[in-house]
């Protein structure tokens, strides 16, 4: 019998891309984020709605740091100036406030055909560059900003992984290593390995609340030195998975190392609103490294990230972003521009959004205090939820859990027993992963396995996030609660 061709094209077995000559690197890519926890979770919730039954009504995806999923609701001005874009007929309705008509109209003035429907300059749209300028100048106290250092993006994961694809060459103990904080997102491990290049880990500090050693970023980089050339160093700030918020005496420390080993700093600060604790506050690091003086500000390589899916906004679906560069060789700056415009621009929608969130109402302005008034709200909530957290896993046996310093998770250390890392090795996945399919499975919660986000050997965590709202959030806690002892109690 004949074989027949598939679609037209080759007979089955004579596929041109299959598992083997696919790229090799893209296989080996993994993202806990959206991993086999979430996909176990999507079956369970088409199980749920054909009437399979569960010991829960529904599945509540604690995973990922979605705010509107998780019953955020949009702050008013944001998506009032976005529908104005949009349709922008409705800049004739009496109901919409001036100030938003405004910020609207300058939007679309620099939109060709004065539409968000065109594709901008690859770069992003210069009036909205002009705005972020003007807010990282303000957030900073005056440190002087130029809006061609600024490159509006799809989200800050999309600027991260372009400036990546500039760092990543060389082959053999000449390739290209970057530095990442373990615990990491998995954004960076998954980029470098598509990518090629080598991720060196450094180890943040449990026991010190998830700080930062220089120390250790020296062990690691002299470590790695025998294997690849380490080329740039990359810090999450306030930190995901691990919500600690770094002090400017670290903040300083770490300049100073990036300026003595040669490294370009990668800043990741999307979560510069989020920050509960007392006694943490945000700071910059261009700002810091820009007061420490023109020896550091002169020379060391900066490009700082920023987001509008986070903070008070949470709006992730309209994948607004930028990066500002620091410092980046004219000529390399020049290929940087080359790299964004083969994808074209960034979503326009996504630049709007980012405009906004960077020019928000003033005093004086008809929406400033109803503004005011919803973003402090989303900040006391989500202060209110962390502390909740913090408090209510330090309560359940075998869990230890750091302060929420700030972002929008909780990173607890728990103890699995023997029997059940035995069970989990048996079957071929980490402790980790055994405890949050558990989880799942019997209480329909999803959260992630800390070895998605890397651990120190013989530890074991999960990630959470604190954005359910108030009442679901104690359901959840009290359910993992209720869950650990019985796993305890089953694997002992």
């Amino acid at each position: 019998m004949s074989e027949k061709a598939v679609n037209g094209g080759a007979p089955r077995c004579g596929k041109v891309l299959t598992l083997d000559t696919m790229n090799q690197n893209v296989r080996r890519v993994e993202y806990a984020v959206r991993g086999p926890m979430v996909q176990r979770a999507v079956q369970i919730a088409e199980e749920l709605k054909t009437g399979v039954k569960k010991p829960f009504t529904e599945v509540i995806k604690a995973n990922i740091g979605d705010a509107h999923a998780m019953g955020q609701k949009p702050i008013t001005f944001l998506r009032q100036v976005l529908a104005l874009c949009a349709y922008p007929a409705l800049l004739d309705n009496d109901e919409f406030p001036e100030d938003a008509k405004k910020r609207a109209r300058c939007i679309l003035d620099g939109c060709g055909g004065q539409s968000i429907g065109a594709y901008s300059t690859s770069q992003g749209i210069e009036c909205i560059r002009k705005d972020v300028a003007r807010f990282i100048e303000r957030r900073d106290g005056g440190i002087p900003c130029h809006h061609d250092d600024i490159y509006l993006s799809t989200g800050a994961s999309d600027a991260i992984v372009t400036m990546l694809k500039l760092l990543v060459c060389g082959e053999g103990r000449e390739r290209t290593g970057i530095m990442i904080s373990i615990p990491q997102y998995p954004l960076y491990s998954a980029a470098l390995t598509e990518l090629g290049a080598m991720e060196i880990d450094y180890y943040l500090d449990e026991d010190k609340c998830w700080s930062l050693d220089v120390k250790e970023l020296r062990r690691a980089l002299h470590a790695a030195r025998e294997h690849c050339r380490p080329r740039a160093l990359c810090i999450i700030n306030p930190g995901n998975p691990t919500g600690q918020v770094q002090s400017r005496e670290c903040i300083e420390d770490v300049i100073r190392f990036v300026k003595e080993e040669k490294l370009l700093l990668m800043a990741d600060e999307v979560y510069q609103d989020n920050v509960y604790a007392d006694g943490c506050e945000f700071h910059s690091f261009k700002k810091v490294l820009f007061e420490m003086g023109p020896e550091f500000s002169s020379v060391v390589e900066l490009v700082s990230f920023h987001s509008t899916s986070k903070c008070y906004m949470g709006e992730c679906g309209f994948r607004g972003g930028y990066m500002e560069v620091v410092n980046l060789d004219p000529e390399v700056k020049a290929q940087l521009s080359k790299l964004v415009s083969v994808r074209l621009c960034a979503p326009v929608s996504g630049q709007a959004l980012m405009a906004v969130v960077v020019n928000p109402p003033q005093p004086g302005e008809p929406s400033y205090a109803t503004f005011t008034k919803e973003r402090a709200a989303v900040l006391a909530n989500l202060a209110e939820k962390a502390k909740l957290t913090e408090e209510m896993f330090n309560n359940v046996p075998g869990f230890r859990c750091n302060p929420v310093q700030g972002a929008m998770y909780t990173f607890p250390r728990i103890t699995i027993p023997q029997k059940a890392i035995d069970q989990a090795k048996a079957e071929g996945q980490a402790p980790d992963q055994l405890y949050c399919m558990k989880l799942l499975e019997t209480t329909g919660i999803c959260l992630v396995p800390g070895s998605g986000f890397g651990q120190r050997e013989g530890t074991y965590h999960f990630r959470m996030t604190i954005l359910p709202p108030t009442e679901k959030l104690k359901y959840v806690l009290e359910k993992i609660k209720e869950f650990n002892q019985q796993f305890l109690q089953d694997y002992s």
